[in-house]
């Protein structure tokens, strides 16, 4: 009787990543926290602070589940699980949520109407820029190497005063400049800033004495960038010959 070889399987790139990037944020002493895909306009939108008039709401990026006046979406957003977490739970907490989203957009080669977000809040008295500069510093230190580096650039999003957006140095060229970063010799990876009084307020948590800083991040970006993919389609292909790269 001729036996064949058992073909061993693959882990998925993003789990890959997803469990290593766990891992550096519980070393932190964040708790990974988990919420619904089907979310209602209210902590999707509403409670983060995003007016009506906001083009977000539109159509053309979210998923509305029918009948509408119900008011459910598929989540386009992680950031939904910080405040039904702040409903529940007293400061001072530190978490990261991480999960689907989906957007209701054209599909090519760096957009997909699903894809991965990882997000972190932290809340405590005293917490501030320079706590989160810390935090995003030493993630992508562990996940990309020692030598890396971030900048905060000025930016708005409603849920966080101030915003910014984080550049991380192109780990391909250490800063030198080439294809990957544009020959800029950054990269931008991610949207971050102060927890606004307002997503506090609709927690339920007192601004007056609580801090909080969020940040959140494409992560299948942070997948392409590790592991060189160029078209994020490969990752929801299915094709076995893409998974047995990794």
């Amino acid at each position: 009787m001729i036996i064949k070889e058992q073909k061993k399987g693959h882990i998925h790139p993003i789990t890959q990543l997803l469990a290593e990037s766990i891992l550096i944020f519980k070393d932190l002493g964040f708790d990974v926290v988990e919420g619904p895909e089907i979310e209602t306009e209210y902590y999707n939108f509403d409670a983060l602070n995003t007016l009506h008039s906001h083009p977000a709401r539109d159509m053309q990026d979210t998923f509305w589940i029918k009948p509408r006046n119900k008011n459910l979406l598929l989540r386009s957003q992680v950031s939904a699980i910080q405040v039904r977490y702040m409903e529940k739970h007293k400061p001072p907490f530190k978490i990261i949520c991480a999960g689907r989203v989906f957007r209701n957009e054209a599909t090519d080669a760096t957009h997909e109407a699903q894809f991965y977000q990882l997000e972190g809040l932290a809340v405590s008295r005293d917490m501030s820029l320079a706590n989160l500069k810390g935090i995003i510093h030493h993630f992508f230190q562990n996940l990309f190497g020692k030598k890396v580096e971030i900048r905060f650039r000025p930016s708005y999003f409603p849920f966080v005063e101030p915003g910014v957006e984080v550049d991380v140095s192109c780990f391909k060229c250490v800063g030198k400049g080439c294809s990957m970063c544009k020959g800029t010799g950054w990269i931008e990876v991610m949207g971050a800033g102060m927890v606004h009084p307002e997503v506090f307020k609709s927690a339920k948590v007192d601004s007056k004495k609580w801090k909080g800083l969020a940040f959140g991040m494409g992560f299948d970006r942070l997948v392409m960038l590790k592991y060189g993919i160029e078209d994020i389609r490969l990752l929801y292909s299915g094709d076995l010959r893409f998974i047995k790269q990794f």
